[in-house]
């Protein structure tokens, strides 16, 4: 989980999207009676107070300015500055924020996704945020009863939460639509499989081994090969729950089923990189490569395959609700693209990753800050945030035909489906170790894909890379 907001980037840049995204400031003001109930004007005792918002980019766009304008009408005494991060990734990003917070640069809020929220908790730079929920429950109940506990739950750390997930991406198959028909293919069912999915791709690859190909992915954490490790009923990192946070699901999500047994957050606790399932799997996406069925395997974001999906030299890639909006803004037509669930394989678990704002331990202006994460997860504001669908929003009540019908896809209702139909679902492993974990993973892959080593020796070496990382104090 899971790049800027621009309108071709794919999940690794849709952090950008969390300070922008508001048509105008007309709009703003039009949404403001109805969003007053969510997040109430409060008053400050300071007579003006800035809020630094940092985000990965390279320039403030004109809605970024415009959401900033709407929040200091509501706010008066409030001045909002945005600080742009370019980075390629998560990774890169959170890496620039610690190397400038450790010079004592630090903003007040930050856009962080699942890949980050246990790496700046863990290290006691972010705050929790349970006291202000708990202030503001009578109005943060509309949101809560909008979003799965599932993306709550992973927003969580050690017992306490520390973010109101603004968006998520879980790792569906898109598929090229022509190349389906092209090939005499037909949109697959829910239940497809792992051997389903490699006779599809199979079909769409040239003989002489593409393009166009059936298939293609990223090396990298959220939507790599993972997806696969998941499916075949495994994980990087063992998994298990945190205590606490018993008050946010019993306040919040009594009556919902899908939220019994959550605790305060995931806990990973101890790599299981060459575990056997793993190990097979990786073996099945290497086989793939050797098979040329998909083009050369790179790392960072997934730029390279829209481009090949959207010249249709692409059948079918891991990818989140990001990429409606990115095939739309590069001329692809609602039904030129679907989306289905992952493939079954031992099962048919789904990873996930979801983003939003963290507030950050030494910030000055905690309240107003606060103000800001509400305004931001606010229905009125999300609305005109997900116009174009740049992500997938995390309020089901978001979730229509409406939505999509520009963008598409026709089967808009597999991005929720995931959560809803599939209750093992769960985030992306990301410990406090998230940083230097991510780039173990990818280093190992590498050497797995170009054959530098075979899956076992490179998954037995991540092992011990891994082990060694986590014999290390957090820090």
């Amino acid at each position: 989980m899971n790049e800027p907001r621009v309108p071709s980037m794919s999940r690794r840049k849709v952090v950008g999207a969390a300070v922008g995204g508001l048509a105008s400031v007309a709009d703003l003001t039009r949404a403001k009676a109805a969003s007053q109930a969510f997040h109430p004007i409060q008053s400050f005792a300071a007579s003006s107070q800035k809020l630094q918002i940092a985000f990965v980019g390279t320039q403030v766009s004109p809605t970024d300015k415009n959401v900033a304008k709407g929040f200091e009408e509501k706010f008066p005494d409030a001045k909002v500055e945005f600080l742009p991060i370019q980075g390629k990734d998560w990774n890169e990003y959170f890496s620039k924020i610690l190397t400038m917070m450790a010079t004592g640069t630090v903003p007040d809020l930050m856009s962080v996704a699942t890949e980050g929220t246990q790496l700046f908790a863990g290290k006691k730079l972010s705050a929790p945020i349970d006291d202000y929920v708990k202030k503001d429950a009578a109005a943060m109940k509309e949101y809560f009863a909008d979003v799965h506990p599932s993306l709550v739950e992973a927003m969580m750390y050690e017992g306490s939460l520390y973010q109101l997930p603004q968006d998520f991406n879980a790792a569906n198959m898109y598929l090229n639509t022509k190349l389906l028909k092209d090939n005499g293919l037909e949109y697959p069912a829910a239940d497809w499989t792992k051997d389903d999915f490699y006779n599809m791709a199979k079909k769409m690859t040239k003989s002489s081994g593409g393009p166009p190909f059936g298939y293609g992915w990223v090396n990298r954490l959220w939507g790599g090969w993972m997806p696969w490790i998941f499916v075949n009923g495994s994980n990087l990192l063992t998994e298990a729950r945190a205590p606490g946070g018993e008050w946010l699901w019993s306040t919040f999500y009594a009556n919902d089923p899908s939220a019994k047994e959550r605790g305060g957050g995931w806990r990973w606790e101890k790599p299981q990189a060459n575990a056997a399932a793993n190990i097979e799997a990786l073996d099945f996406v290497v086989q793939l490569s050797k098979e040329k069925l998909n083009p050369t395997v790179s790392a960072g974001g997934g730029d390279l395959l829209q481009g090949f999906f959207t010249s249709n030299n692409l059948g079918a890639t891991p990818a989140g609700g990001f990429w409606a909006g990115g095939l739309h803004n590069a001329g692809m037509k609602p039904d030129g693209f679907d989306v289905q669930l992952f493939p079954k394989w031992k099962s048919q678990r789904h990873q996930f990753g979801t983003a939003g704002l963290v507030m950050m331990e030494k910030s000055q202006a905690k309240d107003l800050a606060w103000e800001y994460m509400k305004y931001y997860v606010s229905k009125p504001t999300m609305t005109e945030i997900f116009k174009g669908n740049p992500t997938t929003p995390v309020r089901r009540s978001m979730m229509t035909a409406e939505q999509y019908a520009s963008t598409g896809p026709q089967h808009w209702q597999v991005f929720y489906d995931t959560l809803d139909k599939h209750p093992d679902t769960a985030p992306i492993p990301a410990p406090p170790q998230s940083n230097e974990m991510t780039s173990i993973f990818m280093k190992y892959t590498g050497l797995a894909v170009t054959s530098d080593q075979d899956a076992k020796q490179a998954l037995d070496n991540m092992q011990k890379d891994l082990e060694a990382l986590f014999s290390k104090p957090i820090s």
